[in-house]
């Protein structure tokens, strides 16, 4: 069966859509033979990509588009891909990141919508014309699509209820993770860099966006009685930061913040390392990957009980209403003041993310890719 996988989309800062689709795709190339795998790629694409154990498996075919520029981007994904796909013979085309040519002769298509957040925070989310852009693309394209994957089950119902897709053509395929690829970055040089000082470290990974709740956390870290607690929030820069360090500043705790932005592998995997507890605080989550990677690393994880966190994260998590600040600020002092608490989070959580790799994705994956040529098939 031949495979082409839409990864115009795909730069160095993807994000945890980037990280899907890697993953994926290495597991699909590494474990299933009987796919002949096209990756379709943008000229930003990472440049380590096609160096990897697997790429040998792989068919690349590098576009004269950037990832981050439509409507060049957009023009590859619907009128040069689709062309390649024909002349290719392709069975399947897989959209990793909400959208696919649909309709192209002989070739099923499959997308994998990962949530739909844009449509509910809005401008929480991003610029209103990129919530534009996912009403008026993706939305018709999940509708058309062959064959729908959806990372949870949360998510799985919102595009039945939401988008009107028909249940039978969705599929749950959770998200996998994996052993870290690269060494981490020594505590002492991370916390002299980050000026962490010794006392216990707080990480929340996770875009700067409202709907993310992180200034629930910036509150909790006012509750705390010991002031020698760091919180660590990495990512981009947006106007919702600015919001943080304002109120950081108006609670007294700007000093026991850090902001930094997109912090390497090396750097993140340090963090992780050093951290006392991972927090995510999120109104609205389409899966939560980081909540999977602090628990393989044997972090103790502190999550809101919304969206598709607790099918993710079960009984390893400690969990809490983000709505409820005083919910949070027990469950924030609880992973800070409780050792035995955290160890049990920490056997809990090792347990629950050795069931989530990256090998039952990609098989998972490959069974929605026959159902959708052999309907094609069907119809030819």
């Amino acid at each position: 069966m031949r495979v082409g996988l839409d990864l115009v989309f795909l730069g160095e800062r993807a994000g945890g859509v980037g990280r899907y689709a890697r993953e994926l795709l290495a597991a699909l190339a590494h474990g299933h033979p009987e796919l002949e795998l096209h990756a379709f790629l943008s000229r930003d694409a990472p440049a380590g990509l096609r160096c990897e154990p697997w790429a040998s498996q792989v068919r690349w075919t590098v576009l004269p588009v950037r990832a981050t520029g439509p409507p060049l981007h957009l023009g590859a994904s619907f009128a040069a891909i689709p062309a390649l796909a024909v002349a290719r013979r392709l069975d399947v085309l897989h959209g990793p990141a909400n959208t696919i040519a649909v309709g192209v002769p002989g070739v099923a298509s499959v997308v994998t919508m990962h949530d739909l957040i844009w449509r509910h925070a809005g401008a929480d989310w991003g610029p209103p014309e990129a919530v534009r852009a996912m009403e008026r693309i993706s939305v018709p394209t999940v509708r058309r699509a062959r064959r729908v994957i959806a990372d949870s089950v949360a998510a799985a119902g919102e595009l039945v209820a939401q988008i009107g897709v028909r249940p039978g053509r969705v599929s749950v395929v959770p998200l996998g993770v994996a052993a870290p690829g690269v060494r981490a970055t020594p505590e002492a040089e991370l916390r002299r860099t980050l000026d962490l000082g010794s006392g216990p470290v707080l990480l929340c990974v996770a875009q700067k966006r409202p709907y993310k709740r992180q200034e629930v956390l910036l509150r909790a870290l006012a509750a705390l009685p010991d002031g020698s607690v760091r919180l660590v929030l990495p990512g981009a820069p947006t106007a919702y930061e600015q919001e943080l360090r304002a109120l950081a500043v108006k609670l007294g705790v700007a000093d026991r913040v850090r902001f930094p932005e997109w912090v390497c592998n090396a750097d993140l995997e340090g963090l992780y390392a050093l951290a006392t507890a991972v927090l995510l605080a999120s109104r609205l989550e389409g899966f939560g990957l980081p909540v999977l990677e602090a628990m393989l690393r044997g972090v103790p994880v502190g999550c809101s009980d919304r969206s598709a966190l607790p099918e993710v994260a079960g009984d390893a998590a400690l969990m809490f209403d983000p709505e409820d600040q005083d919910a949070v600020d027990a469950a924030v002092r609880r992973l800070v003041e409780e050792p035995e608490l955290r160890a049990t989070l920490r056997a809990r959580g090792r347990e629950r993310a050795a069931t989530f790799t990256w090998a039952r994705t990609a098989r998972l994956t490959a069974e929605v890719y026959a159902g959708a040529a052999a309907g094609t098939s069907a119809r030819r």
